[in-house]
């Protein structure tokens, strides 16, 4: 049989691990869909459109590791660039594959359909190089391997998106066959002496301590570096906080967790105990504008330890040429003991008073039921808004997963990314926590999780409005078109499905509601959960004026 392009790309996207990959075809990819249709290790997964594609490989590569999305040239592919705009801020090997138009056509002056109408046909790979770490366009079969090698090999060890460019006449134009992946997965070797040196440095740093505590961050999971972290803990016996977006990167169950450091909005204590330590390590941090509060809430100087996917700072010194997995696996086996932090200072966990069944369903009784439901199999998508904040104050058993997307913070962004995340993991419990006005911009994924049966609970919190945007600046623009969110379920099915579409609005509804869910392992469920419009978490509240107020900072003169 002759080898391809497309099957070239097809083999290699299996032996790194993919089971799936999503599409929406479009003329420009639909030879390249059937090359990958001939691998039969992997399944061809449709979307109902390109940015939900994106967002659908973005959440299986959060669960599996990688992923690939293969749309159609410049109107599929700059519409699944706001999804891998967010798989690079949030750090995810996202690989999109586009088709593109003919080779024979490229400096030939022809002005081809789904274009912006030029002759030049290079602005969507000028485009993406921006939110991708590596990109190639392949208009001929002789370089397609390497191209090909490139890009997926620097995506798995940047842990970021990558992009492809296939000629739609080229994903069937013969080709090698490929190698084994050991060439893609090969890390770099450390460099040994300034590893060495970053370990002496920070072993000298926490021995001059007394109150060492560690901060958890963003970037931590994406560095394959958790148990690492949790090992260093082990060692140090200190306090250990979590920053938001790391929520469930660290086993709160864990001796020495001490809640979610989020300055004023931090778990009872949290912040006392971050902002006095004498020694805080920070590993794989990420300091934006969300998680520092409005910039209040930034840990920096010299008692700082910072601890980057590929760097170590610490007393005035920088060191790189290794990666964070490997200096806290070789701090770990030398730190000395700092249980102080830890013996001052305890966790609560916490806890939320159970409503009256027959009262009106609240934000408070809707979180309760929900942790309620959380074991060691559950993945939690909170979506951005009031949901970050629900799930802040659930604690998670250990093994549970909690995804947000609080860099990229694209409203919308859960429902396509549980979706290819229960792909990815369909062993696990898949639960969603979403806003009625989130949910309006891509609900149509849901359709998707009737016809492969997946078995997802999505929570819509239906209070009509953008209550995280009138929380940080209100205006009329916050106020939506409500919808029977319920009602979707019918329009999804059409018929032939096995989604269930629920209401709730009581406690008992609710806790009836989520039996029904539980029960229905052939399809999605939505539960329409409606509560009152003001009804939020205080700590949103609280958090959105500081965050406000760090937007609306007047332009400095001079």
């Amino acid at each position: 049989m002759t080898y391809t392009v497309g099957m070239y790309l097809a083999e290699r996207l299996a032996q790194i691990g993919l089971k799936q990959h999503f599409a929406v075809a479009g003329d420009y990819n639909l030879v390249l869909l059937d090359q990958l249709l001939l691998n039969k290790d992997m399944e061809q997964i449709y979307c109902c459109n390109e940015l939900n594609c994106g967002f659908s490989a973005e959440g299986y590569a959060r669960a599996h590791g990688a992923g690939a999305a293969i749309v159609t040239f410049s109107v599929g592919a700059i519409s699944a660039m706001n999804a891998i705009g967010g798989a690079y801020a949030e750090n995810l090997p996202v690989i999109l594959i586009s088709g593109s138009p003919n080779s024979n056509d490229y400096g030939t002056g022809h002005v081809l359909h789904h274009t912006i109408g030029g002759t030049d046909y290079n602005y969507q790979i000028e485009m993406v190089r921006h939110v991708t770490c590596a990109a190639e366009s392949i208009t001929d079969a002789g370089s397609a391997p390497a191209k090909i090698d490139h890009v997926i090999r620097t995506a798995l060890r940047e842990r970021k998106p990558a992009y492809l460019e296939i000629a739609c006449n080229v994903a069937s134009a013969e080709c090698p066959r490929p190698g084994p992946v050991s060439s893609l997965l090969a890390e770099l070797s450390a460099d040994k002496e300034s590893l060495k040196a970053a370990v002496a440095a920070s072993k000298e740093f926490l021995e001059a301590s007394e109150r060492a505590v560690m901060l958890i961050g963003t970037k931590l999971r994406s560095s394959h570096a958790t148990e690492e972290a949790e090992a260093l803990a082990d060692r140090l016996g200190c306090g250990v906080a979590t920053m938001a977006a790391a929520k469930g990167y660290f086993a709160e169950d864990h001796a020495g967790f001490r809640g979610l450091y989020w300055g004023e909005v931090s778990s009872p204590g949290t912040q006392e105990l971050v902002e006095g330590a004498d020694a805080l390590v920070c590993v794989a941090p990420v300091f934006n504008d969300y998680s520092t509060v409005g910039w209040k809430s930034w840990p920096k100087g010299d008692k700082v330890l910072l601890a980057e996917p590929n760097r170590v700072t610490v007393k005035g010194h920088s060191y790189e040429g290794f990666t964070l997995k490997e200096f806290l696996s070789e701090l770990a086996k030398v730190a000395p003991s700092r249980p102080l932090s830890a013996q001052e200072s305890t966790y609560v966990k916490p806890e939320i008073a159970a409503a009256p069944g027959d009262a009106r369903l609240t934000n408070d009784e809707m979180t309760r039921q929900i942790t309620e439901m959380l074991t060691s199999k559950t993945t939690l998508s909170a979506e951005t808004g009031d949901s970050w904040f629900n799930a802040m104050r659930m604690h998670l058993p250990r093994g549970a997963r909690l995804e947000t997307e609080m860099q990229w913070g694209h409203i919308g962004w859960s429902v396509p990314s549980s979706f290819g995340n229960a792909m990815g993991s369909q062993d696990r419990q898949h639960i969603v926590m979403v806003g009625d006005g989130s949910i309006q911009l891509t609900a149509q994924e849901i359709a998707q999780m009737v016809r492969y049966e997946l078995p997802v609970i999505i929570f819509v919190v239906n209070n009509r409005g953008y209550v995280i945007e009138i929380a940080i600046h209100d205006g009329p623009y916050n106020y939506i078109k409500n919808w029977d969110y319920a009602g979707l379920m019918d329009v999804f099915n059409a018929g032939e499905g096995h989604g269930l579409g629920l209401r709730a609005n009581t406690g008992a509804e609710l806790a009836e509601a989520i039996k029904k869910a539980q029960a229905n392992r052939r399809g999605p469920t939505i539960i329409e959960c409606s509560i009152e419009r003001d009804d939020c978490t205080d700590t949103l509240i609280q958090w959105g004026k500081a965050v406000a107020g760090a937007n609306s900072r007047k332009p400095q003169v001079g």
